[in-house]
């Protein structure tokens, strides 16, 4: 029998990869932290000799979640100012609390909340957005998680910087300390046009090339961003970016609810990544993303959460629920973006965004072992008939039960491993009564 590290055994294991795909009564074995193969449970037992052997002869076995959006540290202002529109929200409430609050330590005390979230809630990758990217990166790492840092660009100065080449020179600096992390990538992350000038984003582009990593941007998120853009420039914010050179499968592009008919064909046309924040965009009041649409012309969609002041939670199984019904609802068509397609968005299209699907994304030999169980034992679960359908209808975050992130182990039984909560929730309280006061 061959000795390895761990072996998933599950009464259902949904690969990803072949697409539409459930298996019953599968195994997973894993060495190194990488997947070795995926057998029937007979013959797992037979080939394979675990040092830890998981039975869960209840669960769904799946690749971990990935949120291509988020801000990690801002679930440290969830709900301080709900209930207005963007601009109102962002530059009366939350841009002069970071200019109050933002410091090395609220981004890594923030980070850890925000970790310890999306861990209990079965994601295993998240792209983040955000001041202090050493700090994310830091809990990230000691945490075991992996993340993609965005390597934030503004034109003004913040508590990270004074201005762009500050800013690009921190990031570069921060790319190439974690160049060996075997779970920490990075991209550039210009916050948006409206706030990034043609120059910088000019020379992000040249970078990005250089260092062969993704640009991560918030791109027609409302329909004041288009107008302004017209006013300023001339043009839409997309047409400005293509203009520029940005435009390519290296660009993450989020929110994006304002789209014309061709623009769709100019992302399609230049393999442009889209991120859906459906419930962020929702609450913001900032439209809809035409999803169907974006699929039907090829484009590839993966979904996020955005940051806990503006969803107010980093939920990606909610997230998938909400994006599969409104994507239905908006385009009038009920067989819009079917359960399995939901799946799809919130793991390997993330991944191909992000431009790391050949390292995870999807249960396949040789990718890394990032991988959760979700317990489908309650009566909220029963009947079943289809698996992937539960999963994006009719579970809840509270289900996921075990989380692996490289072959390491991160959440057992509902219990972080790496992390404290109640630290993590005494931090979280100290930060709540220094922004109340």
């Amino acid at each position: 029998m061959q000795q390895i590290d761990t072996l998933i055994s599950a009464r259902w294991v949904i690969p990803i990869e072949p697409a539409d795909t459930v298996l019953e009564n599968y195994s997973i074995a894993v060495h190194d932290g990488l997947i070795l193969e995926l057998l029937p449970n007979s013959k797992a037992i037979e080939k394979y000799q675990a040092t830890h052997t998981f039975n869960l002869d209840e669960h769904t076995v799946m690749p971990g979640l990935i949120n291509t959006h988020t801000h990690a540290a801002m679930s440290l202002m969830r709900g301080i100012a709900d209930d207005l529109p963007l601009k109102e929200w962002l530059e009366e409430h939350i841009w002069p609390a970071e200019q109050k609050l933002v410091t090395e330590s609220f981004v890594r005390e923030g980070g850890e909340l925000a970790i310890a979230e999306m861990l209990r809630s079965g994601t295993t990758c998240f792209s983040d957005m955000y001041f202090f990217p050493d700090a994310t990166a830091k809990a990230a790492i000691d945490t075991g998680i992996r993340a993609v840092i965005g390597l934030i660009v503004l034109d003004f100065p913040t508590a990270w910087g004074e201005n762009a080449d500050e800013y690009l020179e921190k990031g570069v600096a921060l790319h190439d300390s974690c160049r060996n992390s075997p779970h920490i990538h990075t991209a550039f992350a210009p916050h948006a046009p409206y706030t990034v000038s043609d120059g910088p984003l000019e020379k992000i582009q040249m970078l990005a090339e250089e260092l062969d990593i993704p640009i991560h941007i918030h791109l027609h998120e409302t329909a004041h961003e288009i107008d302004e853009s017209l006013e300023l420039y001339g043009e839409r914010p997309i047409q400005r970016l293509w203009k520029l050179g940005l435009l390519g499968p290296r660009l993450i592009a989020v929110h994006m609810t304002q789209l014309t008919d061709e623009e769709i064909e100019l992302l399609a046309e230049h393999s442009v990544n889209i991120v859906h924040c459906p419930e962020s965009n929702m609450k913001l009041a900032s439209g809809f993303c035409p999803v169907n649409k974006l699929i039907k012309a090829g484009v590839n969609v993966a979904l996020g959460t955005d940051g806990a002041a503006s969803n107010n939670d980093l939920d990606m199984l909610g997230e998938m629920k909400t994006a599969a019904l409104l994507t239905k609802g908006v385009s009038g068509d009920p067989t819009a973006l079917s359960a399995h397609s939901a799946l799809e968005m919130a793991t390997i299209n993330g991944a191909r965004s992000l431009g790391i699907d050949e390292i995870t994304g999807s249960l396949v030999a040789g990718k890394a072992a990032d991988i959760i169980a979700i317990n489908l034992s309650a009566l909220e679960s029963r009947p079943l008939y289809n698996v992937a359908s539960h999963i994006v209808y009719a579970t809840n975050r509270h289900q996921v039960e075990e989380v692996w992130v490289n072959g390491k182990h991160l959440l057992r039984n509902r219990e972080l491993i790496t992390l404290d909560k109640e630290k993590v929730k005494q931090q979280a309280y100290n930060w709540q009564v220094k922004i109340d006061h």
